[in-house]
């Protein structure tokens, strides 16, 4: 890494004001990392829940002495100026407070992110998009917004979305060919061997008793490693004997439209393979059929599910690619010094096993704010939306929920200007109204949803779609 030495060399100055609006998981941790970094202070956290805000100051063991609330932006800046840490439930005061550099965008809900993003961009101020909501639905426009502006929009180390783009830049600097790149669910399938089960565990350590499946003796076999050749077939045996557990949702669908529209990489269809493999398993199924794989083509994006036995190394969340080199040599070179590679030794698996969320975003905080660099690709446009599809029927009148909403499932499109015929972006559904009745396996139109009165994320829509979908 030559951080320190860009930081050094290259800083605009020395240190970075950050503001974090929504003290959840990966905002607080964004929080509480500052007192490690010698560049960086955030200064500023709002949300809606007071105690919320408070806490991510005293989980950073800043003292409370230090910590004040303030509703006004004046206040507020005197408070900062004064060394002090300022909470706050009104987050419009962080646009006027001048000492602010960059503004993370934490709520989870997309009107509230479009809002925020928009106002920051507005008053010079960089933002660092941990909102995926928000950035699936209107990212494309936001970044031009802030370019247009001289500020930066960014998505963040940390999230997976924003760890698999760099990674895949990485692999295009290096001279690599991607034929698939994706990331591992949260959710991991550990098989346990003894007892004849496989469950699900999230986190590594929060083991959820009442998702177990038991295997039977003639479907062991499909939970080996993939025979040479096997790969389609295994990973359809394995959908069938392990339906009883839970699937991917649409939050991680909601990752891997943002990471194809920044990488110009295609998923592989609509709803995404989703396929359960060991990480060897990777190279193994995830590359072309001429190579024993799944895939027609090159190119790729897909997920996993991770399967493993509990003493066996996960993916934590994490990303990887599926490469090749096309010179032979260098082939040679990827796929026997190492790495993980298929049985022909095409191919390899590239991964990163982790993904740190807020701990490790005050790097994309710094590029933006000391260097003035996004952290995501060149090129940002849409290319894709995550669209939803009745789970069930829905009624007119009922209220469209996010990404954990069980009436709707998620589906990868290609991007298409408003229309009452075309898909709406997933995310111009939140907290909406259907208008009409909705047929449980229907695509969900414009047409279905009641438009909300003075949105900023439809106005910023609207906007994308001029300036991206000729």
């Amino acid at each position: 890494m030559i951080y320190h030495h860009l930081y050094q060399k290259y800083r605009k100055k020395d240190k970075v004001y950050s503001a974090v609006i929504g003290a959840g998981h990966f905002g607080t941790a964004v929080v509480t990392q500052q007192k490690y970094n010698p560049y960086l202070k955030v200064v500023v956290v709002a949300d809606k829940n007071l105690e919320s805000a408070k806490n991510a100051f005293i989980k950073a063991e800043i003292s409370t002495d230090l910590i004040v609330y303030s509703n006004d932006a004046a206040e507020a800046e005197k408070a900062i100026l004064a060394g002090r840490y300022v909470y706050t439930d009104n987050p419009d005061i962080i646009m006027d407070i001048p000492e602010i550099d960059v503004v993370c965008e934490g709520t989870g809900v997309p009107e509230a992110g479009a809002r925020y993003a928009k106002r920051a961009i507005e008053k010079g101020k960089s933002v660092a998009m941990i909102n995926k909501e928000c950035d699936s639905a209107i990212g494309p426009i936001l970044k031009k917004l802030a370019k247009d502006n001289g500020t930066v929009y960014t998505p963040v180390d940390g999230d997976q979305h924003g760890l698999l783009m760099q990674m895949a830049e990485w692999a295009k600097i290096a001279g690599l060919t991607i034929i698939c790149a994706g990331k591992a669910r949260d959710g991991e399938f550990i098989y346990d061997e003894k007892n004849g089960t496989v469950s699900i565990a999230a986190d590594g350590i929060t083991v959820h008793d009442d998702y177990v499946v038991n295997i039977k003796e003639e479907d062991v076999k499909y939970l080996e490693m993939i025979p040479e050749g096997k790969a389609e077939e295994y990973i359809a045996k394995r959908d069938e004997i392990l339906k009883g557990l839970p699937e991917a949702g649409a939050f991680d669908l909601c990752e891997m439209t943002i990471a194809a529209n920044s990488t110009g990489l295609s998923p592989i269809k609509p709803e995404l393979n989703k396929s359960t493999l060991r990480i060897t398993e990777l190279p193994v199924a995830y590359c072309s059929k001429e190579n024993g794989g799944i895939f027609d083509g090159e190119g790729t994006i897909d997920l996993i599910t991770c399967f493993r036995r509990p003493d066996e190394s996960g993916m934590g969340g994490g990303v990887f690619l599926v490469v090749r080199c096309d010179n032979a040599y260098s082939n040679y070179i990827l796929t026997t010094k190492g790495q993980i590679s298929n049985y022909d030794k095409s191919t390899a698996v590239i991964y990163r096993p982790y993904h740190l969320c807020g701990a490790e975003t005050s790097i994309t905080i710094l590029n933006a704010g000391l260097l003035g660099v996004d952290s995501g690709s060149l090129e940002y446009k849409p290319y894709y939306d995550l669209v939803k599809k009745a789970a069930r029927d829905i009624k007119a009148g009922e209220i469209f929920g996010n990404d954990h909403d069980l009436k709707l499932s998620a589906e990868i499109r290609p991007a298409a200007k408003r229309d009452d015929k075309n898909p709406i972006p997933g995310h111009l559904l939140d907290g909406n109204e259907a208008a009409v009745d909705i047929p449980k396996g229907t695509i969900i139109t414009y047409g279905m949803v009641k438009e909300p009165k003075n949105s900023v994320l439809w106005e910023l829509r609207k906007l994308q779609d001029k300036t991206f979908l000729v």
